[in-house]
């Protein structure tokens, strides 16, 4: 293998040069009126460095990076499944990406941990060292489609479907495009080559489906991971337990099928749509709660992203979870209400935070409890544009616009500042997205403040 490696001293120092220990958010590099270029967010720093480094596409490793922590450190807290940094760098049985990438770069395992520059090139050099395996050449490295193999073998998944699951998630970023913790990566035409992985059973799709749950793809957890039951006959079924990965959707599968987990739950969810995959049947106790009696009468449900950026908790995962609450209550008797339907950190002697302040549950029994419309609404700006805020009032920061004119959905309503608009005056605020907020005075809804069947934020 013919990846160059410099001195980890001297390496180090000249990255941290360009990039702190701390991931900022700036914005891109622009010139400033006497015409000297502002320097470049140090995020693409590193994302530049590293690409040119290793020969990696650099749009490639930002979208597995933001795959896999929407490109945060997350405090250099490490993710349940054992990964550290923004690109999850691990060394845990069956995946041991820093340990490789601590050979290749010559860098200290603490710095590829805690140090944004570094964990960003080390997940570099471990890509590029799968592409020299695989037979990648100069010319074939600059197709982004090649890497496929290489990528999916970075997830670390033992089981073909979830490697093709990890795989496409980073391909279907490169595809769609996404913004984030000051880089963005335009969509274009994509057309992976998966090698034997296309014959991969496509979970959600074509795969093997939950016998449990109609939606849900069935991706089994290791045996070592939870106790084989017959419930509720052996055990009743009375709570459920609202869990966050910490960590992809794709690597908490993963996880749960690698035998030195000694965790698993019995569904997970995915952020961006929904999406559900169901790991240990319900009849049998999956390990999650961190207290026994609470693992054999519970159903553990996770939900992708980390307690610490709301931005994982999407309208999306919100209402496909609470359609699974809805249903597993109804099977069991569970009452809907938050004495039965609880927190991890709730759980007696719980040493986890999840799913966190970030999590609503207010907007989540209601729509466990059936109040699940969407309602819609026409912007009036009298102006050129709108502001959308990332929460309901006036002091929150900026997050985008919409134009005068645009129809906008309305996921649920909260009180926030008053505001005067064309509509009148008004505390109610809709959020039309993730985080995203404007003004009930700017929207002709067809109702005089709350829209019916619409829940509350």
């Amino acid at each position: 293998m013919s990846v160059r490696t410099f001195h980890g001293g001297r390496l180090l120092l000249a990255l941290t040069t360009a990039l702190t220990g701390v991931v900022a958010v700036a914005s891109p590099a622009v010139a400033d009126p006497g015409g000297t270029p502002a320097p470049a967010a140090p995020l693409a720093v590193a994302f530049d460095t590293a690409a040119a480094r290793y020969d990696v596409p650099r749009d490639l490793l930002v979208a597995l990076g933001y795959a896999e922590s929407r490109l945060d450190m997350h405090a250099r807290s490490p993710s349940a499944a054992g990964g550290h940094g923004l690109m999850h760098l691990a060394s845990v049985p069956g995946v041991r990406t820093l340990d490789e990438a601590a050979a290749l770069t010559r860098l200290s395992p603490a710095a590829l941990r805690t140090e944004p520059a570094a964990n960003v090139l080390g997940a570099a050099a471990v890509l590029r060292s799968y592409a020299d395996q695989a037979g990648l050449t100069a010319v074939t490295r600059d197709d982004v489609n090649g890497w496929y193999g290489a990528v999916a073998r970075y997830g670390g998944a033992s089981e073909p479907s979830v490697a093709r699951l990890y795989a496409d998630t980073v391909y279907d970023l490169l595809r769609t495009g996404f913004a984030g913790r000051s880089e963005a990566v335009a969509g274009r035409p994509v057309a992976p080559r998966r090698g034997g992985l296309e014959r991969a059973a496509v979970l959600g799709g074509i795969g093997t489906l939950s016998t449990d749950y109609g939606p849900a793809a069935w991706a089994p957890a290791s045996t070592s991971n939870y106790t084989a039951a017959s419930r509720p006959g052996s055990h009743p079924v009375t709570r459920i337990v609202i869990h966050m990965t910490q960590g992809s959707y794709a690597g908490a599968v993963s996880w749960f099928q690698n035998p030195a987990a000694q965790a698993s739950a019995h569904y997970t969810f995915r952020s961006s749509d929904g999406a559900v995959t169901q790991s240990v049947r319900e009849k049998d106790i999956a390990w999650h709660a961190g207290n026994w009696t609470y693992n054999t009468e519970s159903i553990g449900i996770e939900h992708e992203g980390f307690v610490d950026n709301p931005a994982w908790f999407t309208d999306a995962m919100y209402r496909a979870s609470a359609t699974l609450t809805r249903s597993l209550a109804t099977k069991y008797g569970i009452p809907r209400d938050r004495t039965h339907i609880i927190a991890h950190r709730e759980v007696p002697g719980a040493t986890h935070t999840d799913p966190g302040p970030n999590w609503n549950w207010t907007y989540y029994m209601q729509l466990v409890n059936g109040i699940t419309g969407i309602g819609s609404g026409t912007v009036n700006t009298e102006a050129s544009s709108l502001n959308v805020r990332s929460g309901p009032g006036a002091s929150y920061p900026v997050v985008g616009s919409v134009a005068d004119g645009a129809t906008v959905a309305v996921y649920c309503q909260a009180v926030g500042s008053t505001v005067t608009g064309p509509y009148g005056t008004t505390a109610v605020w809709n959020r039309i997205g993730t985080n995203r907020y404007v003004s009930d005075a700017f929207v002709l809804t067809g109702y005089d403040g709350y829209i019916p069947n619409v829940p509350r934020c």
